[in-house]
């Protein structure tokens, strides 16, 4: 019953994230929040 809940999500967020940094994706997510964060300052 837990996988069916929100167990589940977490677990494809977890395996999305894992492609996304196995793809190296993530990388360009990281860079894209630091040049927004750096651009308000």
């Amino acid at each position: 019953n837990f996988w069916k809940g929100g167990g589940s999500r977490a677990a494809l967020k977890a395996v999305s994230l894992g492609k996304s940094l196995s793809t190296g994706n993530s990388k360009s997510f990281f860079v894209r929040q630091r040049s927004k964060k750096s651009n308000k300052t």
